[in-house]
């Protein structure tokens, strides 16, 4: 089975993108306005490519401002050179939009609200639902013998929720809506997570679907078809 890294992600604080997250998978992540940024922030304030995040070879993440126009600013300080981010940095944009920078060890501050179920043709990644059928297919392939009531309701939850961390607490109300938060362990939730992720490797071993985001919750990583 291949090693998977965790990484840090982005949150933001406030405004209408509030609670959205990026996780900084790449070695340079871009933010700015538009679509030449990796991570999109659209206010007229931020420039087309505003900063980066660089991750170093010994995996910290330095942020740098881009020459924009309206600055960028860390814990209160204006950037004027490559700085090294810590777990809970505040990064103000522009003077128009807070972020958080979140390692491993800091919970993030995802909302516990999910949205509604949202079609399968949305989604146009390897491994498909068929929400009505409660069928699982990759690649064409239908899982054989189907997953249980517990595995596909995990699943369910991270497909309608592709790009958003899930936190356990949503995962206890969505497989487990009849039994009080209290009453489900940590390790029944990570006993869960791994007969998923088990089944879901012997149908394909060279992907790892599901994605343990440490101090935060859970996600769906479904590569393209």
């Amino acid at each position: 089975m291949p090693q998977f890294k965790e990484y840090p992600i982005i949150v933001v604080l406030d405004g209408d993108q509030f609670n959205q997250n990026w996780i900084l998978e790449r070695e340079v992540t871009v933010l700015g306005r538009d679509d030449v940024a990796d991570i999109i922030i659209p206010q007229r304030q931020i420039s087309r490519r505003h900063l980066r995040f660089t991750r170093t070879e010994n995996d910290t993440y330095l942020i740098e401002d881009m020459n924009s126009k309206n600055g960028t600013w860390v814990n209160g300080n204006r950037l004027e050179s490559a700085q090294e981010l810590s777990d809970g940095d505040e990064i103000h944009v522009a003077l128009a939009v807070r972020l958080r920078f979140i390692g491993s060890g800091v919970t993030a501050p995802v909302s516990g609200e999910l949205p509604q179920v949202i079609p399968t043709s949305v989604h146009q990644g390897r491994l498909q639902l068929d929400l009505e059928a409660r069928r699982v297919t990759i690649d064409g392939v239908e899982l054989d013998p189907p997953l249980s009531l517990p595995q596909y309701r995990l699943l369910e939850l991270l497909y309608i929720n592709t790009g958003r961390i899930c936190t356990r607490e949503n995962v206890v109300e969505t497989v487990w809506p009849d039994v009080l938060g209290e009453g489900v362990s940590e390790q029944a939730i990570d006993a869960l997570v791994r007969r998923l992720r088990d089944r879901l490797s012997d149908a394909d071993p060279d992907w790892q679907y599901v994605v343990t985001v440490r101090g935060h919750g859970f996600r769906l990583d479904n590569p393209e078809a």
